[in-house]
């Protein structure tokens, strides 16, 4: 007589939405990419951005998308920014969308050439 086969239940690991994890070279950079998520998230924008100037001061904006006028998160931060007298900018964050945007890229690099732009899907 021969013994019934038995099978493990089938295991899968649970899913889950905890926003992706990234290791950033400065640890202040993981805070603007919380900032990011938390403007994204306030507004309902496509995008959320948040940048740190040299001064140590964080700004934090959203997209806007009017019928007048519109303007990637990052645009709008670097504006922020520009318009309270920022010297120069340390870092930047962008989470949601395909990517960055080059307009507000090339608005970063205005001001600092070697700042980190980080880019979070989500």
């Amino acid at each position: 007589m021969s013994e019934p086969e038995t099978s493990e239940p089938e295991t899968s690991e649970p899913e889950t939405s905890e926003p992706e994890m990234r290791e950033f070279a400065d640890p202040e950079d993981e805070k603007l990419a919380t900032l990011a998520r938390s403007a994204r998230a306030r507004t309902g924008a496509a995008q959320g951005a948040a940048l740190r100037d040299t001064e140590g001061r964080t700004y934090l904006a959203a997209t806007v998308d009017l019928p007048s006028l519109r303007l990637a998160a990052l645009e709008v931060a670097v504006a922020m920014a520009v318009s309270s007298g920022a010297p120069s900018l340390e870092a930047a964050v962008v989470v949601g969308g395909d990517e960055a945007g080059e307009r507000g890229v090339a608005a970063v690099r205005d001001l600092a050439v070697s700042a980190p732009v980080h880019h979070l899907p989500r």
